[in-house]
C-alpha cells in the first residue's frame, strides 16, 4: 500500500504532461504568428508582408528623410543609414520568407519533430518544455541587449544633431526604435527557432547512449539510429536555404560596412557610423546562434560512433575470456557476465568543450556469444560509416567550418567596431 501511494509522486501523469507540451506549442505558434511567420492563408500572408514593408521599409525611409539636418550632409549620415537599412531589411526578409515557408508546409509540431514516435516518453516532454523556455529566454535577452544599444545610439545622435523642435526629434526617435525592434525581432526569431530545432534533436542524440544500456536486440539500435539520421537529413534539407542565404548576406553586409568605414575620407564616429556597429553585433549574434545549433547536432551525431564502439568493447569484455570457446554448436551460451563499471559521461553546456560519455549499466545480464558479437560488430561498423551531421548542400557544418566562419565574421565586426566606436578630437 505504501508503494502504491508513493508511485504517483515519482511518475507524472502522461495526460497532464501531454497537455503542457500542447499548450506550449500553441503558445509558440501564437508568438510566431505575432511576428508574422504563420502565413497559413492568403490573408495572413498579405497582412504579414504588408506589416513588414510598412515597419521594415516604409517607416525607416520616412524617418531618414524627415530627420535630415544641416550637419547630416557633412557626416554622410543619410548615405550610411540607407545602406544600413538595406542590410538589416534583407536579412530580416530572408528569415521571414524561409521560416514562414517551412511553417506553412509542415506546421509547428512537424517542424520541431515533436511527433508521437519520439514524444511518447514523459522525460522527453519535460525536456521539450525546457528547451522551449530556453528559446524565449534566448530571444528576449539578446533582443533587449541589442535594443538598448540602439536606443543609446539614437539618443546620442539626437542630442548631437537635434532639430529645432524636441518633440519632433522624440517622434523620429520613437519611429526608429519601433522599426528597429520589429526587424531585429524577425531576424532573431528565425535564428532562435533554428536553434530550438537543433536543441530538440540533441535531446534524442544524448538519449541514444541511455538506449544502449538496455538489453535490446541490435536491430532496435540500428532502427533508432536510422530514425535519428533521417530526421537530421530532414532538418538539413528544410533549413539549408535559410542558413546559406543568411551566411551569404551577413558576410556581404559586414564587407560593405568595412568598406564604408575604412574607405571613407571623412570623420567616422559613433554619431554617423554607430549603426554599422549595432548592425554588426546583431548579425553576429544571429549567425552564432545558427552555427551553434548546427555544430551541436553534427557533434552529437559524429559522437555516436565513439559511443557505440565503447559500448561494444565493454559488453564484449563483460564476459569470460574463454566465452567464445565455450559456445556450443547449437548456439548455447555458457558465459557468466561480470559487473560492468559505470563510465560516467557528461555533456557540457559549452559544445566546444563537451566530452562524449555514456552511462553504462551495472546490473544488466549482457551475454556475448559469437553471434551477438558479430551483430554488435556490424552495428558499430554501420554507425561509424554513417556518422552524419548537419549539412548545407553536402557541406558539413562541423567545428572546423564553424571556427572558420566565426573568426571571419568576428574579424569583420572588430574592424567595424574599431572604426566606429572612437573618440575623435579636432
Amino acid at each position: 500500500m505504501a508503494q502504491s501511494t508513493q508511485a504517483p509522486l515519482v511518475e507524472p501523469h502522461p495526460a497532464k504532461v501531454e497537455t503542457e507540451i500542447d499548450n506550449s506549442l500553441k503558445a509558440l505558434e501564437k508568438f510566431l504568428g505575432f511576428v508574422g511567420f504563420c502565413q497559413y492563408t492568403f490573408l495572413s500572408t498579405a497582412l504579414s508582408w504588408f506589416v513588414f514593408i510598412l515597419l521594415a521599409v516604409g517607416l525607416p525611409v520616412i524617418t531618414i528623410q524627415f530627420s535630415y539636418c544641416s550637419n547630416c550632409e557633412k557626416y554622410e549620415i543619410k548615405s550610411f543609414e540607407l545602406k544600413i537599412l538595406v542590410s538589416q531589411t534583407v536579412v530580416a526578409a530572408i528569415s521571414l520568407l524561409c521560416i514562414s515557408h517551412i511553417l506553412r508546409k509542415y506546421g509547428v509540431r512537424k517542424m520541431l519533430f515533436v511527433d508521437q514516435c519520439h514524444g511518447h516518453l514523459s522525460q522527453f516532454r519535460h525536456l521539450y518544455l525546457q528547451k522551449i523556455r530556453v528559446f524565449y529566454c534566448l530571444l528576449t535577452s539578446w533582443a533587449v541587449i541589442c535594443l538598448l544599444l540602439k536606443v543609446a545610439r539614437e539618443i546620442t545622435r539626437a542630442l548631437y544633431l537635434h532639430h529645432d523642435s524636441w518633440w519632433w526629434s522624440a517622434l523620429m526617435l520613437l519611429a526608429c526604435i519601433v522599426s528597429y525592434t520589429y526587424v531585429t525581432l524577425v531576424f532573431f526569431a528565425g535564428c532562435a527557432l533554428f536553434h530550438l530545432v537543433g536543441n530538440l534533436q540533441v535531446i534524442h542524440f544524448e538519449n541514444y547512449g541511455e538506449l544502449l544500456e538496455k538489453d535490446l536486440d541490435v536491430s532496435v539500435y540500428i532502427e533508432e539510429h536510422m530514425r535519428l539520421t533521417y530526421y537530421l537529413s530532414k532538418i538539413s534539407h528544410r533549413f539549408r536555404v535559410f542558413l546559406l542565404l543568411e551566411f551569404l548576406f551577413v558576410t556581404v553586409s559586414q564587407f560593405i560596412a568595412l568598406l564604408e568605414t575604412t574607405g571613407n575620407r571623412g570623420i567616422i564616429n559613433f554619431i554617423n557610423g554607430g549603426d554599422f556597429a549595432v548592425l554588426s553585433i546583431v548579425q553576429l549574434v544571429g549567425i552564432v546562434l545558427c552555427l551553434n545549433a548546427a555544430a551541436k547536432i553534427s557533434h552529437r551525431a559524429q559522437g555516436l560512433g565513439s559511443i557505440a564502439s565503447r559500448w561494444h568493447a565493454l559488453v564484449s569484455c563483460n564476459s569470460n575470456d574463454g566465452s567464445f570457446s565455450a559456445v556450443s554448436d547449437s548456439g548455447g551460451n555458457s558465459d557468466v557476465p561480470h559487473p560492468v563499471r559505470p563510465l560516467s559521461v557528461h555533456y557540457s553546456e559549452n559544445d566546444l568543450e563537451s566530452g562524449d560519455y555514456m552511462q553504462l549499466p551495472t546490473n544488466l545480464q549482457l551475454t556475448s556469444s559469437m553471434s551477438s558479437y558479430q551483430k554488435r560488430q556490424a552495428f558499430v561498423t554501420y554507425v561509424q560509416s554513417n556518422t552524419g551531421g548537419f549539412s548545407i548542400f553536402g557541406w558539413m557544418v562541423d567545428r572546423m567550418l564553424i571556427n572558420t566562419i566565426f573568426f571571419i565574421e568576428l574579424s569583420l565586426v572588430f574592424f567595424v567596431l574599431g572604426k566606429t566606436i572612437t573618440i575623435t578630437t579636432r
